[in-house]
């Protein structure tokens, strides 16, 4: 890596770690490390959801499916999108509203025990449970594309790139919380859009325009221009249901829960839709002009198999002088940092104020969870530092598999708590517990049916399991059913 590449990266990082500790000294309690007080402007809200949503997938696994697999892989994109805005439009509005009539909850398990009026704390327990788990899975994911990024630009073994990038990425989460990452992921959201635009439009400048782009990967395979080669039903279904998983990612619905008023929600879905539609483009292209470019009669060379996904990494490198490149480089950090940084703070809530606060010690000091929410972090990120540690692991499989876990397991329970007043405890455990479980024994089957992408199967029998228990189970109390009315406005 040259010397100004070097630079302008290290600037980027410490610009980063300024912005956390900025908010070091704004952190006082819990609220503000885990939801920022519910300070957010509509438009940081609405970057910072993208950009903790979309993560080094983004950047490296789509375009690295596309590149591979041609423009059959575009269908989750299109998942994606339409699962966004429906997340956008339907959910953001009565979460904001819920979450703070029910008690001021400021995480997910908070919400459910206070909606369901949940004394046994089984509900918190459980959720806490599942977001742990999966969100180590997910953490790990990001890692790997910060070890994939340090080792393909400065030659690190993998397992030294592994921990560098671990330990740049808790540095300023630890700090800060959820105000030094929603605003990191403010302005990291507008590099990794502006990267993403840019590197395709260069990239088909370099091949004599878009005419020559597409006759150069139609001759290294016809199939990579249609986007319906090769695919089954089940398979197009799989890809199409990855727009599910957005119901019940925890990092991304706690932005609607933080922002400052419902006032601002409009603003922030046209914002973030049209900030994820261009995202979504500028990848997809990013993958399918590599495909010309370094596979077909374009002037790169042939990516080593294993690495497909530094296709963007290695565009950076070889169409920009040193100066941009270690911008666009930065923009790959940011995506790895983006996603990383949220999930470890919804992971460190769970632990501070799910499992500490509510099982060890219900009167802890504010300043007392909010350290223990900073060590949560560090805890949290060892482990998942040490299930990357495997070099063949691929960024696409980790968040698939983490991405279903959530959406399985929580997706119905918000959805229904949000929209179905007879819904009772019981029937939210049973959406929890079916879900997850449906989602995490689905995944070790193959063939068949079993091929579906097991976000599928996990939310609708978590669907199915939340109404069957529940008009099984006595009528809610009337201090629910008040509650419920009083957020719809009856």
């Amino acid at each position: 890596m040259s010397l100004p590449t070097l630079l302008t990266f290290i600037i980027y990082l410490v610009g980063m770690l300024c912005i956390g500790l900025i908010f070091y000294r704004l952190t006082t309690n819990l609220s503000d490390y885990v939801l920022g007080g519910r300070k957010l402007s509509g438009g940081v809200a609405a970057l910072s959801a993208g950009a903790s949503d979309m993560s080094s997938w983004l950047l490296l696994a789509l375009p690295g499916a596309i590149y591979m697999y041609g423009m059959s892989e575009m269908w989750i994109a299109v998942g994606l999108a339409i699962g966004a805005y429906l997340n956008w439009q339907y959910i953001a509005r009565p979460l904001r509203r819920y979450t703070e009539k029910s008690n001021d909850s400021i995480t997910i398990p908070d919400f459910l025990e206070n909606r369901f009026r949940d004394r046994t704390k089984v509900l918190r327990i459980v959720s806490a449970v599942f977001i742990l788990l999966f969100f180590t899975f997910y953490t790990s994911s990001g890692l790997v594309g910060g070890a994939r990024l340090f080792e393909s630009s400065f030659g690190l073994p993998y397992e030294n790139a592994l921990w560098v990038g671990t330990i740049i990425i808790i540095t300023y989460t630890f700090l800060g919380g959820f105000l030094a990452v929603s605003w990191t992921d403010f302005f990291q959201g507008i590099l990794m859009f502006l990267a993403l635009i840019v590197v395709p439009i260069v990239a088909i400048n370099e091949m004599n325009g878009w005419q020559q782009t597409v006759q150069y990967a139609g001759e290294v395979n016809p199939d990579y221009l249609d986007a319906f080669a090769g695919m089954s039903v089940i398979s197009i279904i799989s890809m199409l249901a990855w727009g599910l998983g957005y119901f019940g990612q925890p990092h991304i619905i706690t932005r609607f829960m933080a922002i400052r008023s419902e006032k601002e929600i409009p603003k922030a879905r046209f914002i973030g839709m049209t900030w994820m539609v261009f995202a979504l483009l500028g990848s997809i292209f990013t993958g399918f002009v590599g495909i010309a470019y370094f596979t077909g009669n374009g002037p790169g060379t042939v990516i080593a198999e294993g690495s497909e996904e530094t296709v963007f990494i290695i565009f950076t490198q070889v169409l920009f002088n040193p100066w941009v490149a270690g911008f666009l480089l930065a923009a790959i950090l940011a995506a790895i940092m983006s996603t990383v940084d949220s999930q470890l703070l919804v992971s460190s809530s769970a632990l501070a104020e799910d499992f500490y606060k509510g099982l060890l010690r219900p009167r802890a000091t504010e300043r007392e969870l909010v350290w223990v929410g900073r060590f949560g972090v560090l805890g949290i990120a060892l482990v998942a530092t040490f299930l990357a540690y495997n070099p063949d692991s691929t960024i696409l499989d980790l968040v698939g598999y983490a991405w279903a876990g959530f959406g399985a397991a929580f997706g119905p329970v918000i959805i229904l708590s949000l929209f179905w007043k007879r819904m009772t405890r019981w029937g939210a455990l049973a959406g929890m517990i079916v879900g997850g479980v449906t989602m995490i024994l689905w995944a070790q089957v193959e063939g068949g049916l079993f091929d579906l992408y097991e976000i599928v199967s996990g939310f609708v029998l978590g669907m199915i399991a939340i109404i069957v228990v529940s008009l099984i189970d006595k009528k809610p109390s009337q201090d629910i059913l008040d509650e419920y009315d009083a957020v719809h406005g009856k």
